[in-house]
């Protein structure tokens, strides 16, 4: 067993590596209002006379039924029914969906996890067949293995003894393309009771192989309920049976984290999101007209510096070009990344530039407010540097990134005015310090970031603040 923060820390840097995987069981989906394995197959056991609440072996049940009616008409209908009553929302799945977590692996007929990435405008390959293993979708940005089949055809699906007995023979290349990825990647079970036969097979042909160098997975077990009813021994035994169960799972390398309730599967969700945005970094900022102390040299080599740092430190920069600062930002990230950080360009930098109207070549006002969110919702720290802009000969303060501050608030993000550098920056600064109390993290550095204009101390101070941040 282990704990929540180990896990999220682990988790968050497979993610961040591009090795974490997830593998989605019924109780996932049963947060969208859908049955559950022993809820689905409930009906099939009352109909022969048998009690679903205190049988384990839910497989041969459907098996049994199956034998009964001589056919699996019946049970590939109730799959059909069951799968395409309308979802309710799933946080779960759209954290999962949303996180760069490029491999999913579900024994889940619904197309749940499907539609989420599709929401998330993320490109998805489906692999339902054994043939659709041989073929991969171009500029894919996940993909979906349903191992025992879809929705779409259920009598293809695997759910009866006989469909798992034939699986070695009908679809091999789903066991082999799985014993890969347990052995490559790092994998989170969520709603998965671990009775499925085939990944009982192959977690135990993993161990054979790989011995005690089996890699690291996770699950998640909810601690058992006492119920009206339970007196002391027959709690008891639920938690002497929760244990032995963990324990036995570690023999496969999978650790589990224990919670109180099913609630705090969501709370963890969300702290491995927050925890992985902290590494991407939004700087928001503009200048159209220089200042003293801040001439053009003394800027451009701030802001260069700023954002070299920043990918030395491993960070990854979202930048909105804003106005004099998105094509040092560029350079600044651009040298480091060609000098140390093998090119990989997508890894450490995300230019957002704002979209024009190519008619009258202004900014779409209409598409202002939701570009902006969605920016700074990719981040978990914002700069915020400069803010002026000039309007009929006039300095301004840059009002779009007042905007910005308003919805990194609301979204609870880390900020970071750097007010010696003037404009929104400045103003922002200003409603930071009357409101301390929210951003304890700057308490320290309140001073410096006010009143220095030195740009080699900014850029100490700001890589302190966000390490701090990313390490706490």
């Amino acid at each position: 067993m282990v704990s929540t923060e180990e896990f999220i820390k682990e988790y968050v840097k497979a993610i961040s590596e591009g090795y974490a995987a997830v593998f989605a069981g019924a109780g996932l989906s049963s947060g969208s209002g859908y049955a559950n394995w022993r809820e689905l197959v409930r009906p099939f056991a009352e109909e022969i006379k048998l009690n679903v609440d205190i049988e384990n072996d839910l497989v041969s049940i459907v098996q049994y039924y199956s034998n009964e009616h001589g056919n699996r008409a019946s049970i590939n209908q109730k799959i059909l029914n069951e799968f395409t009553n309308d979802a309710k929302h799933n946080e779960n799945i759209e954290i999962l969906t949303r996180l760069p977590i490029q491999t999913y692996w579900t024994t889940n007929y619904d197309e749940l996890l499907e539609e989420s990435l599709k929401h998330n405008n993320r490109k998805i390959d489906i692999k339902i067949t054994q043939n659709s293993l041989g073929t991969n979708i171009y500029d894919r940005d996940a993909i979906v293995y349903k191992m025992h089949g879809d929705i779409r055809s259920p009598s293809e699906a695997v759910i009866i003894k006989d469909d798992y007995e034939i699986f070695e023979n009908k679809r091999p290349l789903f066991r082999t393309a799985l014993q890969g990825d347990l052995i490559s990647k790092t994998f989170l079970f969520i709603g998965f009771s671990f009775e499925d036969p085939n990944l009982d097979f192959i977690l135990r042909r993993i161990r054979l192989l790989l011995g005690e160098s089996v890699r690291d997975h996770y699950c998640f077990f909810v601690k058992p309920e006492k119920i009206e009813g339970d007196d002391d021994s027959n709690y008891a035994y639920k938690l002497a049976k929760q244990e032995l169960r963990v324990k036995d799972l570690k023999r496969y390398g999978i650790q589990a984290i224990i919670l109180n309730n099913y609630s705090n599967i969501t709370d963890v969700l969300k702290k491995i999101e927050d925890k992985y945005l902290l590494r991407n970094i939004f700087i928001s900022g503009s200048i159209a007209k220089y200042n003293d102390p801040w001439d053009v040299k003394s800027v451009n080599s701030f802001i260069y510096k700023l954002a070299k740092q920043l990918v030395v430190k491993d960070f990854r920069i979202i930048s909105g070009f804003g106005y004099g600062v998105g094509s040092t930002v560029l350079n600044g990230a651009l040298d480091e990344i060609f000098s140390s950080k093998y090119k990989h360009i997508d890894e450490y930098l995300s230019l957002r530039p704002f979209p024009r109207d190519s008619s009258e070549d202004k900014l779409t006002n209409r598409n202002w407010e939701k570009y902006r969110e969605e920016m700074v919702s990719q981040a978990g720290v914002v700069i915020f540097i400069f803010g002026n802009k000039v309007i009929n000969n006039n300095e301004v303060i840059a009002d779009g990134m007042i905007e910005e501050f308003r919805i990194a608030k609301e979204k609870g993000k880390y900020v970071i005015p750097v007010g010696s550098t003037g404009g929104a920056a400045l103003e922002i600064m200003n409603i930071v310090k009357h409101n301390i109390d929210t951003y304890t993290y700057l308490k320290d550095y309140l001073d410096k970031l006010e009143k220095d204009t030195n740009g080699d101390n900014l850029v100490r101070i700001i890589n302190e603040i966000v390490i701090k941040i990313k390490n706490q």
